[in-house]
């Protein structure tokens, strides 16, 4: 399956994603220190500067779209805009005009915890509706896979409402629940050790933290990306409904 990466930043979401089996198409990113970073991890993957002047109709067809975008907006840190009036948070209007184009199989989104605030989420899952995809959400701490920081970030996984799921709803990330409940943080700590880092440890000083190597300039590469773990994760249990054919088109 290939994937289209909006807001890519230094390749938080590709690396998990590719870690899970998926195939990196191509890459949108303005930072010129990020597009470095992906240069160099990815250096024959398709890249594109500013996703506002990105031709869609161009653009190689992905089967996952995902990206976090900016959420100085709204972040508990900055000024709270919101979508509607926040220049950075705003951006998300471009990434509803990649699905409306794109049409993808599944749409992964993270952001910050301020995203349940200021109608915020009630806008993305509106957006996501109105393109005609059904969606489910939930809030991931970094430490419930075994890093020692919190980080709390909202994930959001939307499908086309044209496909029946057998399962019922949350096929997701009930099974986060359900591992999180039974097994403890033990069972996501192991599986994010046998997943690794880049070069196979992961660090448990935060400002090395989700693998970054110590020769990068850690706070940009913590500031522009996610923990590739939970990417990963998400990106199995994609793989993982589609493998067992739960899905279903009308």
């Amino acid at each position: 399956m290939k994937v289209g990466s909006l807001f890519a930043g230094i390749g938080g979401f590709d690396l998990g994603l590719e870690r899970a089996g998926f195939e990196i198409a191509w890459q949108v990113e303005i930072d010129p220190y990020c597009q470095r970073v992906l240069a160099k991890h990815w250096p024959a993957v398709t890249r594109y500067t500013d996703i506002r002047s990105v031709n869609w109709q161009s653009v190689q067809p992905i089967d996952v779209l995902c990206g976090g975008f900016p959420c100085q907006d709204l972040s508990c840190a900055g000024r709270k805009q919101g979508l509607q009036d926040g220049t950075r948070s705003g951006l998300w209007a471009d990434y509803v005009r990649a699905i409306r184009v794109l049409r993808p199989r599944f749409i992964v989104v993270e952001n910050v915890s301020g995203l349940l605030d200021n109608h915020a989420l009630g806008r993305v899952l509106g957006d996501l509706a109105e393109c005609g995809y059904d969606a489910e959400w939930s809030m991931f701490p970094a430490a419930a896979f075994g890093f020692p920081h919190q980080r709390q970030r909202v994930w959001i996984v939307a499908y086309p409402q044209c496909i029946r799921r057998n399962t019922g709803r949350n096929e997701i990330f009930i099974n986060f629940q359900r591992l999180h409940s039974q097994r403890g943080t033990d069972a996501l700590r192991w599986m994010v050790e046998n997943a690794g880092s880049r070069d196979g440890s992961i660090s448990r000083d935060l400002r090395n933290g989700n693998g970054i190597p110590g020769f990068m300039d850690r706070l940009r590469g913590l500031g522009n990306a996610i923990v590739p773990q939970i990417a990963e994760w998400i990106g199995r249990q994609i793989m993982k409904v589609e493998t067992n054919g739960s899905t279903q088109h009308h």
